[in-house]
């Protein structure tokens, strides 16, 4: 007989398959009114007060669409502009700062200050549409 030990064979738990609870069947979408951000007067009727928030509020949505549109396509410009300048500029890479090549430091600074730029001008906008749609919203 041999002294090498005695292999047990290990037994594999079988695979269990993990699912969800199905979920319920969804009827069709609810439609619910838009929240009023300004309480209806007891003097107004309803049809015409409605009508007329409605207009408002779709204006708001739309100036602060174009707001982010126009945020996100000049941050894409800025944001490509910059790899360009690290990617097709080899001087950049010839010049050092603290023995660091600058095309570095802008790949790892300069995208930074853009975001920060971007999103400061995007909130200065979304506040100015807000106050607007409440100016508008007070003298109705």
């Amino acid at each position: 007989m041999s002294d090498a030990p005695r292999r047990v064979p290990r037994r594999v738990p079988p695979r269990v398959r993990v699912s969800a609870d199905p979920s319920p069947p969804r009827g069709p979408g609810i439609r619910r009114p838009v929240t009023r951000s300004v309480p209806v007067p007891a003097s107004a009727s309803p049809g015409a007060f409605d009508e007329a928030d409605a207009v408002y509020d779709r204006a708001l949505r739309r100036s602060q669409l174009r707001l982010a549109l126009g945020a996100v396509a000049g941050f894409v410009v800025v944001v490509v502009a910059l790899t360009l300048a690290v990617a097709l500029i080899p001087e950049l890479d010839r010049w050092t700062l603290a023995g660091v090549p600058v095309s570095w430091l802008l790949h790892a600074f300069a995208f930074y200050p853009a975001i920060v730029v971007f999103a400061v001008l995007y909130t200065r906008g979304a506040t100015r549409n807000e106050r607007r749609y409440q100016a508008l919203r007070e003298h109705e």
